[in-house]
């Protein structure tokens, strides 16, 4: 499986850390911690680079190395994404969709237990295919 691993710079503030990628301008985060840092660095650069690539935009190859003026005094942690992973999870993410229904209807498949969200999926399903 294909990873991608870019270099995270980690800048201690007041708060924690803030995070930045040269590679990717833009794209921050922050944390308490320089794990929770790191882990919440992974998000924001799998979302930013599954977003640039829906939008058709070139994605930079990794920096082999960063300059003195973005590591002097910060923290470089390399941060791995697997973007084949990331366009299945986002592409299957759940996401909610507002729909209107008679009354009557709402309520007779409420009192069925009916699952309004597995029935609209199924029935989307099977008009698609």
């Amino acid at each position: 499986m294909k990873t991608k691993t870019y270099l995270a710079v980690m800048e201690p503030c007041t708060t924690g850390y803030d995070v930045f990628f040269p590679d990717f301008p833009g794209c921050v985060a922050s944390g308490k911690t320089i794990d929770q840092a790191a882990r919440n660095a992974k998000d924001a650069l799998s979302m930013h680079y599954y977003a640039m690539e829906e939008d058709g935009e070139d994605i930079p190859e990794p920096s082999a190395a960063l300059n003195a003026e973005d590591t002097a005094g910060n923290v470089v942690s390399p941060i791995t994404i697997y973007p084949e992973l990331l366009h299945e999870e986002y592409r299957n993410r759940r996401v909610k969709t507002n729909t209107t229904i008679p009354a009557w209807l709402k309520a007779a498949a409420e009192e069925r237990g009916i699952n309004f969200s597995r029935v609209l999926e199924n029935a989307l399903m099977g008009m698609i295919n």
